[in-house]
């Protein structure tokens, strides 16, 4: 952490002016994960600096294309402001991205900002039998790294219109034929655990693509601990619903489920969380550091 300079978290509430948006506690409630806790202390003392950095960066990057198109004596073409979140499963990357989305679009509603995730470039369940690979899901050769990377090319590109997979965490599978879309947004957040990570053939290098990028930072007993209260809530929320991947859990024995949610933990979730995401963290811009209940303590900003 020697290229980080560490703030606590009050010191990196002082740093922000005043931005003051307007969000209320329902808001927060709809982007809030299974687990995730979110109050408005935390928007004010760490999202809106956050929000105020990522300005700075984004006018920097503005004002860097322009001075390429002036040298140029030509338009480049339009790309989004590429912002990546990282970090374990359950350590909260959907709840920041959500928030981080919502801040932006109120802070510049001038702009266009979408948010996505990378699951939807993870193999199909079928692909990664064949392949031999459902045991280690979510690990880098688990992921299409050549779908992915054509995607973010089209993104630097300027491409108008890019269509990528949808993944469904109720079915723990990507949907058949389903697609999102990222149209020409100004800016675009991408979330995923492998958002930093350096692909197992080394041809790609997904942070490349990226102008801004956080990582979410945790203790390793206290992401066992969200990941296994996320297990639990979800079997009691879809007791009574067959088509839901959780539905099998919630319907054994509790022991049990308990038991395997956490075999999956210790063999698949903690071994990629130590041998290939939480390495990537000194490539990030920003690292949010977690401690009980969510609560963010430290902001760690990259000095170089």
């Amino acid at each position: 952490m020697k290229t980080f300079t560490e703030f606590e978290r009050n010191d990196w509430a002082n740093l922000n002016p005043g931005l003051n948006l307007e969000i209320s506690t329902d808001e927060l409630a709809k982007i809030n994960s299974h687990g995730d806790v979110l109050q408005i202390d935390d928007v004010r003392e760490v999202y809106e600096s956050l929000v105020e950095y990522i300005e700075v960066c984004f006018k920097q990057y503005l004002a860097e294309k322009l001075a390429k198109e002036v040298f140029l004596k030509k338009d480049i073409s339009h790309r989004p402001f590429i912002i990546g979140i990282s970090g374990s499963v359950s350590v909260g990357k959907s709840t920041t991205s959500r928030l981080l989305r919502l801040l932006l679009q109120k802070a510049y509603p001038e702009l266009k900002i979408q948010r996505m995730t990378t699951d939807g470039f993870l193999y199909s369940n079928s692909e990664l039998q064949a392949r031999h690979l459902m045991s280690r899901k979510g690990f880098p050769e688990s992921y299409n790294m050549r779908r992915l990377n054509d995607f973010l090319t089209d993104l630097v590109r300027g491409k108008k219109d890019i269509v990528y997979p949808l993944y469904s965490q109720a079915i723990s599978d990507i949907i058949p034929d389903k697609f999102g879309h990222v149209q020409n947004p100004d800016i675009l957040i991408i979330e995923g655990i492998n958002t930093l990570q350096l692909p197992p053939n080394g041809t790609v290098v997904t942070s490349d693509f990226f102008d801004f990028s956080i990582y979410l930072d945790a203790d390793e007993d206290l992401i066992e601990k969200w990941f296994l209260n996320r297990f639990e809530e979800l079997m009691d929320q879809n007791k009574n619903n067959p088509e839901n991947y959780y539905y099998h859990w919630a319907n054994s024995p509790r022991k049990e489920a308990i038991a395997a949610a956490k075999e999956v933990w210790q063999a698949i979730d903690l071994v990629n969380l130590r041998e290939y995401i939480a390495p990537t963290k000194s490539r990030a811009n920003v690292i949010l550091h977690k401690t009980v209940g969510h609560k963010i303590d430290k902001v760690y900003l990259r000095a170089f």
